[in-house]
């Protein structure tokens, strides 16, 4: 066999890429009906809705648990991992967006007098996740590992 037939048949890691790219797509979609125009940077940008790290990292528990069960350590690794990239996309990832958003907001209103030539652009303040957009990226990767394990 083949390393591309490997990867292909490979119904872990197919879960988990597909897990990413329909949440990226999804999100480019809904950013483009909110916002009224395209945002090249939501086809592969962080934060926005749904979290493409938690439906990333919930297919890949998913199909984990589903191909090789749960007694097993592959699903206790990826398990504790996606709780931990969950927990961050809404914990320090949000915050730093929440800062990133402030501080755009002061440099674009000069309070102070000092020289900020070296910022030549907005500081990114899609970083981070709300709590919904994380139960809602889980679901997309949960789905999306059932549905890929019902192929394979």
């Amino acid at each position: 066999m083949s390393v591309l037939d490997e990867i292909v048949s490979n119904q872990v890691l197919i879960s988990a890429a597909l897990g990413w790219l329909v949440a990226q797509f999804l999100k480019t979609m809904i950013d483009i009906w909110y916002n009224k125009s395209f945002s090249p940077d939501r086809l592969w940008g962080s934060g926005g809705m749904p979290s493409s790290h938690s439906a990333t990292v919930c297919a890949l528990a998913t199909s984990s648990a589903l191909k090789h069960g749960f007694a097993g350590f592959e699903f206790a690794v990826t398990f504790i991992f996606a709780l931990v990239v969950m927990y961050d996309a809404m914990g320090v990832r949000r915050e730093t967006g929440k800062q990133a958003k402030l501080l755009n907001m002061i440099l674009e209103n000069n309070i102070f007098e000092d020289n900020f030539e070296h910022f030549e652009e907005r500081l990114k303040e899609f970083v981070g996740h709300t709590p919904l957009q994380v139960f809602m990226g889980a679901i997309l990767g949960i789905v999306i590992a059932f549905v890929i394990g019902g192929i394979y």
